[in-house]
């Protein structure tokens, strides 16, 4: 059978899908494609292996019928996809859970550490020949260390960065989520807040976690920013239109919060331009998932998903 990828991604999970005999083609535009070209790209298709930058409205799922019986989005989240209309249209969309945990965890932590102990001002100041001698006061940053980190929406990833605050950093850990664990609790020695208010108003560190949802768009807002410590850090590392982008410049430059660093942005690619002249802030291009393991597992699933569905078997990890 014929699948469609919109995008190049590691071998992988190319390799599977040709080994169980399906003709792979991946598009020629290395770059996200128009509707336009999603539609051309995937018409006659049996399968579209999709990237999180796609948009598979409506009107792209009804050009694909009847034809494309699955898309396999190359991401753990899918709000890139019209999933309403892809039930209804007898569509499986399928995601990659799991694989990216370890390594979303990863990145938060190097963002963590980097704003913190101001790594990339630090790098920036060396490159610039400024560096002169030892100083005691030079460029003075913050210890993780038994402060307390506020993990706002408690799923894998965010279990997970709590994990190691917890245990490699002696954290104390707060959480909020839409629903309590109290087994997590117990494991990690977390405490519930029945608020995000809560965890922003303690926490010295706010790690965001929530999926991308009509409830979680500017979660982070200006009352919020307003409402953490002077001396308090934000990281996110879930999806950028969560922060209220333009609020947040301005809560860094009034020194409103200590610092932030974000990996994703309100309005991908572009950046909030303020941002860029704000040494308070790292920022980061999309790529706390890009390791070389786990971007090969992520396809990998992605094909096994297809080869499942292909084989008139149950897809792995449906989320319509």
């Amino acid at each position: 059978m014929k699948v469609f990828v919109t995008r190049k991604i590691p071998n992988r999970g190319i390799e599977m899908l040709r080994a169980a005999g399906h003709e792979v083609i991946v598009s020629s535009h290395d770059r996200v494609l128009t509707p336009e070209e999603l539609v051309a790209g995937g018409q006659g298709a049996d399968a579209v292996l999709a990237q999180l930058t796609d948009k598979i409205t409506r009107e792209v799922l009804k050009a694909w019928k009847p034809s494309v019986k699955i898309v396999a989005n190359y991401a753990v989240g899918y709000d890139n996809i019209d999933a309403v209309a892809a039930k209804e249209l007898g569509i499986i969309i399928t995601n990659t859970p799991n694989v990216l945990t370890e390594t979303v965890a990863e990145h938060t932590f190097a963002l963590m550490l980097a704003i913190a102990h101001r790594v990339v001002e630090a790098d920036k100041f060396m490159r610039a020949g400024k560096y002169t001698s030892w100083e005691p006061e030079l460029l003075l940053g913050t210890d993780l260390s038994h402060k307390t980190l506020g993990i706002v929406g408690l799923g894998r990833i965010g279990a997970r960065v709590a994990y190691h605050g917890a245990k490699g950093f002696d954290m104390s850990v707060i959480y909020y989520d839409i629903k309590r664990n109290e087994d997590f609790e117990k494991e990690v020695g977390a405490t519930f807040r029945a608020t995000p208010e809560e965890v922003f108003k303690e926490a010295d560190f706010v790690s965001i976690h929530v999926p991308l949802l009509p409830t979680t768009r500017h979660l982070v807002n200006a009352e919020r920013l307003h409402l953490m410590k002077p001396t308090s850090y934000l990281v996110n590392t879930s999806r950028g239109p969560i922060i209220d982008e333009r609020a947040l410049a301005e809560a860094l430059r009034d020194k409103v919060i200590q610092g932030a660093a974000i990996d994703v942005f309100e309005h991908e690619p572009q950046m909030e331009p303020t941002l860029k002249d704000l040494d308070n802030v790292i920022v980061t291009p999309h790529i706390a998932s890009a390791t070389e393991e786990t971007r090969q597992k992520m396809g990998e699933v992605a094909a096994k998903n297809i080869i499942a569905v292909l084989g008139n078997q149950k897809s792995l990890n449906p989320v319509t």
